[in-house]
């Protein structure tokens, strides 16, 4: 059963703490995967907060350039907003897919998709630090590990491919259900790619019901709940989601609960188990 650390304290030494609980040493070129903000976003986690584990690992904070139109979509603009938002005065920053070509991941167990289009300075990395800002999401229902190991990954093409759920020129117009069964299958062959190399942590804190990828999001509906830790991305997502059913006296945990379902978001950890590259069971430790 994978143990899923968690803390109600939230601060960025507690999440350095939380890593070194996991007891892995992260080794060679550490890729340190998180979510920039866009420009114009309230909500996203930045530098100062997770300075302590990037320092600590000596990674470089890694991002993909964005299908939609905003301040990501493009590599010049993606590195402005990257400066902007202090990423760039404090890390070495890499758009993975800023030059093409892509870099293909086949998927032969996949249930949607068979190959997953990512940046090709993923061949870079020798490890890799997942850090998530967990909260709702328009199209997912939530943002959490999984989404970050696919659509994070996922070149600009990437993701206009698992969002149409093999047809990138459906981009945002895919089956939902198949949108969620192909973020699963791209987040398998990363976390396959990096097994044994990875580890994953979300934060949740700014709980709102919109991800960091709205220029234009909702404030925090919910009251902040805590960080966690695993080695296994699916427990702990599945493990967000839980303290979030179990938060039935935060009055807004009842809007964050409508944006998850009405969306099926549980759906993409109910795909991720049955890929086999993590599981739903997991022992939560708690820890002050």
């Amino acid at each position: 059963m994978a143990k899923v650390y968690f803390s109600k304290t939230i601060t960025p030494e507690k999440v350095l703490e939380m890593y070194e609980l996991l007891g892995v040493t992260l080794e060679g070129k550490v890729a340190v995967k998180l979510h920039s903000g866009e420009k114009g976003n309230q909500n996203f986690l930045g530098p100062d907060f997770w300075r302590p584990v990037i320092n600590h690992v000596g990674g470089t904070v890694v991002e993909c350039n964005t299908a939609y139109e905003g301040s990501r979509n493009v590599t010049s603009r993606h590195l402005q907003t990257m400066k902007e938002h202090g990423w760039s005065e404090h890390f070495d920053v890499d758009i993975m897919d800023g030059e093409g070509p892509d870099l293909q991941l086949l998927i032969p167990g996949g249930k949607v998709i068979q190959k997953n289009f990512v940046g090709k300075n993923l061949t870079n990395y020798d490890s890799l630090l997942v850090l998530s800002h967990f909260k709702g999401h328009p199209m997912g229902g939530f943002g959490g590990a999984i989404k970050q190991l696919s659509i994070g990954i996922a070149s600009s093409y990437g993701k206009a491919y698992i969002h149409g759920g093999g047809d990138a020129k459906l981009s945002f117009g895919g089956e939902h259900d198949s949108f969620l069964e192909s973020m699963a299958d791209a987040a398998s062959s990363v976390a396959r790619r990096f097994a044994g190399r990875a580890v994953y942590i979300n934060v949740m804190k700014n709980l709102s019901v919109d991800c960091d990828c709205c220029a234009v999001a909702e404030d925090p509906c919910m009251a902040d709940i805590g960080v966690l830790a695993s080695l296994d991305p699916i427990a702990l997502d599945h493990a967000c989601l839980d303290l979030v059913y179990a938060a039935t006296d935060d009055p807004g945990q009842k809007h964050m609960l409508e944006r998850i379902e009405s969306r099926n978001g549980v759906h993409t950890i109910e795909a991720a188990a049955a890929l086999g590259f993590g599981e739903r069971t997991y022992e939560l430790v708690e820890i002050e």
